[in-house]
Parts: C-alpha cells; structure tokens; sequence
C-alpha cells in the first residue's frame, strides 16, 4: 500500500492505495485554507497525513497544484489565488521532516496529471489513447495524455501544458473560468459557486446564464486543442465540476463549437490527425504491464470524474511506485 496526499485549494486528503487493483482505503479529508500562513498550511497537511498508519520508510506520492517545482518539492505559488504563504519554501524538506512516519522520500505531482492518470488506469476513460483532463475548481488544471504518458508539447498541446496560460478574448482564461472569475460575475459577495449553481437549478436566469457563459467559453478555447491533439475522451473534475448538470451542456456546445462534438461516430482513436506524434516527454508511468491503453474506443467522449473521487489520489500513487 503506497500513501498518499493530495493537496487541493480548499482541502487535503490523506488515502493508502494498492496499485494492484486501484483500491484506495483509509481516505481522510480535511478543510484547508490556501489563505493561511505557512505554519497553518503545512500543519494541516501533516495532521492529515499523521493519521496514516503507515511504516517509517515508506515512499509517500503527493499531488499539487502548480506552480511547484515537483523534482525539487519546492512551491512557486505566487500571485495564483492560493499558497501564496508557501512561496520559495522547500515543502519536500518539511514533509521529510515534520511527518510522523518519517518517510523515505516524498515524490510531487501536478494535481491534473495525477487525475488524469488515475482516470485512465483505473477510472473513467480507460481504454482510450489519448485523453485530456480538466480540473475546474479554485483555477483550472489541465493535462494531455498519449498511451498513459503526460505531454508537455505537441498539436494541440498548450504552453507546459497548461490551460491556464491561454487566453479567452485576450485575457488569461482564470480571468473567465476560475472560481473567482465566476464569483466575480456574478456579483453577490455571499454567495460561493455551489450557491451560484443551486440558483440556477432552481430557475434563476442570472445564475445559469453566468454558468453557461464561463463554461461555452472554455469549451470554444479546448475543442480545437482537443482536434489537434487526436483526443478521444475529455474528463473534467475538480469540486465545480461536481455539478456536472449545470457544467455538461455548456461544455458541450462549446466544445461543438471549437470542432471536437462529444460522442461523434466518425472519431477514431487510431486515426490521429497530421502531424500528431507519439509523446515522448512525460511524468505519468504506463498502463499496467507497461503497455498501452487496450482496446482503442471509437468516440469522442465527455465524462465527469468517477464518483469516489479517487483519481488524483491513485495518479500519484502511480507515480510513487514508480
């Protein structure tokens, strides 16, 4: 059993994970402030950690948002909403250190490519060779897929890989698709996004036309990266997306309208378009066995994140044990 964290801008969760089968046990959840001081931050964390009963030793996978230098465990958080408290800190060192079972080594992933390499070993889109994962919460994460492998460049694949470096009507796209961004529009200062979606469940029109607009917008930015890219399935999570009701059908147009329709017949996941090649730079290990994807799916699918929530937990497992 590999432990695990994974470290969100509203909380932390601590889980034990057997790669042999996915399984995840002993999954606790806690409140984090990404606003807090460094000691409040990282006590949190180890606190979530500490009630793990794992062997000192032990080789911990942690995924977190960016910015961070994952080789280095060391946190860039500056100017992005969250952890500004962490910036220039050496989080690997106080991991080391401050954790009760003292493990042996503590290896760093970015949170979307945990997610959607845990989608797609164990989860929603397995089977497909090339799939991309958003993460819609405090900012939107982002990773690109080919045969189990995260792409940092290629067709279709944005600057690291990162959506959140693009633009939507030349402006960044965190000004339009961000927890903020959306709070923002709105315009009610009491009100958080699940207040904002649960107004527009009931027929608020405001409410939904803030919603619909946020979410065509981010579908016209990534269907064309999505045609590049030779993409067959779409997996968006992240703690906005769990109102999938309100997320899909905006999505969906926007998607439509960028040239990638969700669940066209015509896709083919061995058919990729000119130019796009195999993905040689990534952090994510294969499929189990070291092999591709099997059994190539033949549409172009948009799914939410399964219900557990364990993808990003499982990802940086994978990337523990490898």
């Amino acid at each position: 059993m590999i432990p695990v964290l994974e470290i969100g801008g509203t909380h932390v969760t601590a889980a034990l994970v057997d790669l042999r089968d996915g399984r995840v046990t002993n999954r606790t959840r806690e409140p984090l402030d990404a606003d807090g001081d460094a000691d409040d931050i990282l006590g949190t964390v180890r606190h979530c950690a500490d009630g793990l009963s794992v062997p000192p030793g032990a080789r911990w996978g942690v995924a977190v948002p960016g910015p961070f230098d994952y080789a280095r465990g060391i946190a860039l958080f500056k100017g992005v909403g969250k952890f500004d408290a962490l910036y220039g800190m050496d989080v690997r060192a106080a991991f080391l250190e401050g954790l009760r079972q003292r493990p042996a080594d503590v290896v760093f992933l970015n949170d979307a490519h945990a997610f959607l390499t845990g989608e797609w070993s164990a989860g929603t889109v397995r089977g497909h060779h090339r799939a991309v994962g958003i993460t819609l919460g405090t900012g939107v994460g982002s990773a690109f897929l080919a045969d189990g492998r995260i792409c940092a460049n290629g067709p279709g694949v944005p600057p690291e890989g990162r959506m959140d470096l693009t633009e939507i009507d030349d402006r960044p796209l965190e000004d339009t698709v961000s927890r903020r961004a959306i709070l923002a529009r709105y315009g009610d200062p009491a009100a958080d996004v699940h207040d904002i979606a649960g107004r527009a469940r009931a027929g608020e029109a405001r409410a939904r036309r803030v919603l619909d607009d946020v979410f065509t917008g981010l579908g016209v930015v990534l269907g064309p990266r999505l045609v590049d890219f030779g993409a067959t399935a779409l997996v968006v999570g992240g703690s906005i997306a769990r109102s999938w009701d309100l997320v899909a059908p905006a999505l969906s147009a926007g998607l439509v309208t960028g040239g990638w329709t969700p669940n066209s017949p015509h896709a083919d996941a061995d058919s990729l378009p000119p130019g796009a090649p195999e993905c040689p730079v990534g952090d994510a290990p294969p499929g189990p066995g070291g092999t591709s994807a099997a059994g190539a799916q033949r549409t172009r699918t948009m799914k939410p994140a399964g219900p557990a929530g364990n993808a990003a937990l499982v990802g940086a497992a994978r990337a523990a044990g490898a």
